[in-house]
C-alpha cells in the first residue's frame, strides 16, 4: 500500500496529511495561537480534593485546573512498598488519604482540555523516543501489539530487560522491529537523560511550572510517523524541509532519501487533492462508492454513525445489496474515525442483516480496517438492538471541533427557527409593545425579507388582518442584511413619521431591478423585490431573469407599481467601441486560461524536486 506524508507549512499554521493510496486517512494541524499541551509535564499544586468523585483538581498554570482521577494519581505498588501495607488495602484507600490541598506533585497531560473540561493528567509520566517509550515510575516491559512475530517479540523483550534500570518501565514501539541492541540502548539513554533533567528542574521550581514540553509537529512527524512503510515525505517549505532532514539524520538516516521539497506548482494540498477531502471530512453525510452513504452525528455523550443504501439498489437480491453496502460502510467508517479523530463512545447502525454469518463478515472487515489506527480501539460487537458498540481513546480535539466553531445563531444545534415561527413571535412581541405604550399610533417592523413576506401575505391580506387585530398602522420592511431571526421595531406617535422611513421607493424614482417572477394574478406583469418590498413591473412578465430600468409610478404600503423605461439605442461609434472592448476581454481571458492550463499541466506532470 502506497503511503505518503504531505506537509503544508504556512505562516501561522502547519498541516500534515497522511495519505494511503492517495486517500486522506489522518490530518494533523498545529497553530501558533492554539498551543498543544498533551504530553507536557508540569509541577502542579493540588487545588482541591473531591472524595465523592475519587478525584482531585490540580493547578498546572493553565486557564482551567487539570483533572486527576484516583487510579491515575499514584503508583499503588510504590505506595504499598513505602507504607509497608498490602496492595489490596492501598487500593481501597480514599483519594483524600493520598492527596491534600496545597500538595505539590509532578503530572503529565494525557488529554487536551476540551470544551468546558480541563486537561486530564496522570502521575505516571511517559517519554516517547524513536524506538522506545520510557515509563520512569513503573516497573514494566511491553512490546507493541503490531509486532506479531513471537520470536522478534521475545528478542526485543530480552534486550529491554538488559538495558533498562531497575524500577523503570519500557514499551518497545513498532518501529523498533529488527533494530539491534545498540540502537535501542542509545534511545533509552537519551530518554533517561531527559527524565533526569525533568527531576532536577522539579526540585528547583515551585508549582505551577512547566517541566517538559513535548516537541512540535515536525519533530513528532519524523519521530512517530516517518517509518519504513512511508514511500514519500513531501514538504512545501524549504526551512521545514531542511529541519526534517536534520531530524532524520539523527533519528533515521536511512529514510532521508524519501524526503522531497515541493518547489512549484499549485498549492501542495490542491495538487494532492487534499483540500477537497478535508471539506468532505467536515460534512455530515459521507457517500460510499456504491451509492450508499453514512450519516455521522456528534453528541455530548457519543457519536452515532448510520448506514443507508441510498442510491444503491444492487443486482441480485436484498441480502446481497445490504451486505455489500455494510462492507463498504465498515471500511469507510474506520477511515472516517481516524480522519476525524473521533473519540469516546461510538455507535454504528448498520443496515439490518438476516444472518449471523453476514454480521460476522462486517465485523471482520471493521477489525481489519481499524488495525492501522494508532489510538486504542475496542469493538464490543453487535448488541441485542442490532447496533455495533465501540470505543476509541480520545487524546485531542476532533477535526470538526478544531476547524469549526459553534454558529452564533443556532449555538451548535444546526437549526434556526422557521419563518412562520418568527412571524408569529413578532406578532406576540408587537402586542406586548403596544399594550405597554398606548400612545403608539404606527409601527415599522424590520425583518429578513422572507419573514417580511410572510407577515404581509398574498396581496397584503395578512398585514390587513394584523392591523385590524391591533388597531394600529403597521409597516413591514424587509432588510437583506438581517439574519433570519433578527427583528427590529420602530414606533411613532403618528403615521407620517414612519412613512418616509418605511417605504424604500418613491414615485418618479428610476431604478435598475431584476425581474424575479411573473405576477400570480396577472402573468403579463413581472415581479421584482427591493429589500423584500414588492415592485409590480407592468408588461415584464416575459422578461424573468433580466435587469430592467424601471420608473416607479405608484407606491402603496405593501408594494409599488412601475413601468419599464426604454434605454436609448447605442450609436454606431458606441457599438464599435463595445465590440472592440468585448474582443479585447475575450483575448485576455483566452491568454489567462492558456497560462493556467500550462501551469497546471507542468506542475502535475513532474514529481516534487528532491
Amino acid at each position: 500500500m502506497r503511503k505518503e506524508i504531505v506537509v503544508n507549512a504556512g505562516l501561522r499554521e502547519m498541516r500534515a496529511a497522511v495519505l494511503e493510496e492517495q486517500r486522506l486517512v489522518e490530518l494533523y494541524i498545529e497553530r501558533e495561537e492554539s498551543e498543544r499541551i498533551a504530553g507536557n509535564i508540569y509541577k502542579g499544586r493540588v487545588a482541591n480534593v473531591l472524595p465523592g468523585m475519587q478525584a482531585a483538581f490540580v493547578d498546572i498554570g493553565l486557564e482551567r485546573n487539570a483533572f486527576l482521577y484516583v487510579d491515575d494519581a499514584l503508583d499503588y505498588r510504590n505506595v504499598a512498598r513505602d507504607l509497608d501495607e498490602p496492595l489490596e488495602k492501598i487500593k481501597l484507600r480514599n483519594i483524600k488519604d493520598l492527596l491534600k490541598p496545597g500538595q505539590q506533585i509532578v503530572v503529565q497531560v494525557t488529554k487536551e482540555a476540551m470544551g468546558t473540561k480541563g486537561a486530564r493528567v496522570v502521575t505516571h509520566a511517559s517519554l516517547p523516543g524513536r524506538y522506545l517509550v520510557l515509563m520512569p515510575t513503573v516497573d514494566y516491559v511491553g512490546i507493541s501489539r503490531r509486532i506479531t512475530n513471537e520470536e522478534e517479540r521475545n528478542r526485543l523483550k530480552n534486550i529491554s530487560r538488559r538495558i533498562r534500570q531497575k524500577d523503570m518501565g519500557l514499551i518497545v514501539r513498532t518501529v523498533a522491529e529488527g533494530r539491534d541492541e545498540a540502537e535501542l540502548a542509545a534511545d533509552y539513554q537519551f530518554l533517561v537523560d531527559v527524565w533526569k533533567s525533568i527531576q532536577e528542574k522539579a526540585k528547583r521550581v515551585s508549582a505551577p511550572a512547566l517541566l517538559y514540553k513535548d516537541h512540535d509537529l515536525m519533530y513528532r512527524l519524523v519521530r512517530d510517523l516517518c517509518t519504513a512503510d512511508v514511500d514519500r515525505f513531501i514538504i512545501d517549505s524549504e526551512p521545514a524541509y531542511k529541519l526534517a532532514l536534520d531530524l532524520l539524520g539523527t533519528l533515521a538516516p536511512a529514510l532521508k532519501n524519501r524526503v522531497y521539497l515541493y518547489r512549484s506548482g499549485p498549492p501542495i494540498f490542491d495538487a494532492y487533492q487534499i483540500e477537497e477531502q478535508i471539506v468532505q471530512a467536515l460534512q455530515r453525510k459521507v457517500w460510499l462508492p456504491s451509492g450508499g452513504y453514512l450519516i455521522i452525528d456528534r453528541t455530548e455523550a457519543l457519536t452515532s454513525i448510520d448506514v443507508n443504501t441510498g442510491r444503491y439498489v444492487g443486482s441480485t437480491n436484498l441480502a446481497d445489496t445490504v451486505l455489500r453496502t455494510n462492507l463498504e460502510a465498515a471500511a469507510e467508517i474506520a477511515r472516517q474515525i481516524r480522519l476525524r479523530d473521533i473519540g469516546g463512545i461510538i455507535i454504528l447502525d448498520f443496515i439490518d442483516m438476516d444472518t449471523k454469518e453476514d454480521e460476522q463478515k462486517v465485523l471482520d472487515r471493521l477489525f481489519e480496517e481499524i488495525r492501522p489506527d494508532k489510538s486504542k480501539v475496542n469493538v464490543v460487537g453487535f448488541t441485542g438492538l442490532g447496533l455495533v458498540e465501540m470505543t476509541r481513546k480520545k487524546v485531542r480535539q476532533e477535526l470538526g471541533e478544531l476547524l469549526h466553531t459553534d454558529c452564533p445563531y443556532c449555538v451548535g444545534t444546526g437549526r434556526v427557527r422557521s419563518e412562520v415561527t418568527i412571524a408569529n413571535q413578532i406578532q406576540r412581541d408587537l402586542k406586548r409593545i403596544l399594550d405597554a405604550d398606548p400612545q403608539i399610533a404606527a409601527v415599522m417592523v424590520e425583518a429578513h425579507p422572507s419573514v417580511a413576506g410572510y407577515l404581509i401575505g398574498p396581496n397584503g391580506t395578512l398585514l390587513k388582518r394584523w392591523e385590524e387585530a391591533v388597531g394600529k398602522v403597521i409597516y413591514v420592511r424587509g432588510q437583506e442584511h438581517f439574519h433570519l431571526e433578527q427583528v427590529n421595531f420602530v414606533t411613532a406617535a403618528s403615521e407620517s413619521e414612519l412613512a418616509a422611513k418605511a417605504l424604500p421607493v418613491k414615485e418618479g424614482q428610476v431604478l435598475e431591478l431584476d425581474v424575479e417572477d411573473a405576477h400570480n394574478g396577472n402573468p403579463r406583469d413581472g415581479i421584482s423585490r427591493l429589500e423584500g418590498f414588492v415592485v409590480d413591473i407592468e408588461g415584464a412578465g416575459q422578461k424573468i431573469g433580466q435587469r430592467l430600468k424601471v420608473e416607479i409610478t405608484k407606491v402603496f404600503r405593501t408594494y409599488a407599481k412601475g413601468r419599464m423605461v426604454q434605454n436609448p439605442p447605442p450609436t454606431t461609434a458606441t457599438t464599435a467601441n463595445t465590440a472592440n472592448a468585448n474582443n479585447t476581454k475575450k483575448a485576455v481571458r483566452s491568454r489567462r486560461s492558456t497560462r493556467r492550463s500550462q501551469t497546471a499541466q507542468a506542475s502535475l506532470s513532474s514529481a516534487p524536486a528532491k
